[in-house]
Order: C-alpha cells, then structure tokens, then sequence
C-alpha cells in the first residue's frame, strides 16, 4: 500500500490516482512507466492524493507524448506559483518507446490509457500508460461475470472448512 509521511497525510509512495474504469474499458495489451513533467505545487498536490485521471488520455503533440485532461488541483498550502489543473503534462519516455507507442496506434488502432499516477521508491511522479483496445458491451458483461465468478469461487473456497 502506499505509504504516508507520519502527521501530513502526503504519499510518499504507492498510488497517487487511479483510473479504475480503465482497466473494464479497455483491455489493457501492455503497459509502460513513464515520467511525468511537473511543477512543485502539482508535485505537492498529487502527494495530498487529490488528484483524478478518469477522464484523461495520452496523445502526441509535435512527436511526443502528453497526458492530456487529467486534473491535479491547486496546491493550497501558501504557494505564490499557480498553475493551471487540466493543463497537458509531458510523459518522458525514450524514443523508440514513443515511436512504438504512436506505430501502435496509428496501426493497430488502441489507445493510450492512464492507469495511475504513482510515486516510486525514488520518491519521482510515474504514469502507468496502458496500450488498451476498447471493450465492447458483451466484452464488459462478460468481464464482470467472470469478477464475480472468481469473487463468489474464494468466498465458497473460503468457507468450504468451516461448519455453520
């Protein structure tokens, strides 16, 4: 789990935002970390957890990749700089990374999905970028039936020792 400074409530690892929908959206082919350009208080603030990626996506602008439409609030701890909160963000990846990334894209037609917004042992911002294929309606249902599946198999496995 994502561990806390003791008092302040800030990540100092583990999960900042997570796009759960994601995941039951798409499915996810592969998945790539990468860096995320930020600025002090949008660091500060996607400490305090704050932040949302559920509506963002990942695309190119002038042969690089940019997060576009997450939104990281305002820092509201006394800091002069402002800075916009669904303002794109640079994703630092290498460039055969990008150059795969877009060749995908524009070939396979999948899209870059954010799965979330992470601090690492390092203690830097990462984006786990999803190569996803949209689902379809059966796909969905079908998801979901087999998540309970599995649900309901643990529970009676759970209980299968036990004499009510």
């Amino acid at each position: 789990m994502a561990s806390k400074n003791k008092g302040s409530g800030m990540i100092s690892t583990g999960i900042a935002a997570q796009n759960r929908k994601g995941r039951f959206n798409y499915s996810i082919l592969e998945t790539v970390e990468a860096g995320l350009v930020l600025k002090g208080p949008e660091v500060k603030s996607l400490r305090m957890g704050r932040a949302t990626i559920n509506e963002a996506y990942a695309g190119e602008r002038d042969g690089e990749l940019w997060l576009i439409n997450s939104y990281i609030p305002e820092y509201q701890g006394g800091v002069l700089s402002r800075f916009e909160p669904r303002a794109p963000r640079k994703l630092l990846l290498h460039k055969k990374q990008v150059d795969k990334l877009l060749g995908e894209t524009a070939r396979n037609g999948v899209t870059l999905v954010p799965l979330d917004i992470h601090f690492n042992s390092r203690g830097l911002a990462k984006l786990t970028l999803g190569v996803g294929q949209g689902r379809k309606k059966e796909d969905k249902r079908h998801a979901i039936a087999d998540r309970d599946w599995a649900r309901d198999k643990a529970r009676l496995l759970r209980n299968k020792g036990r004499e009510d």
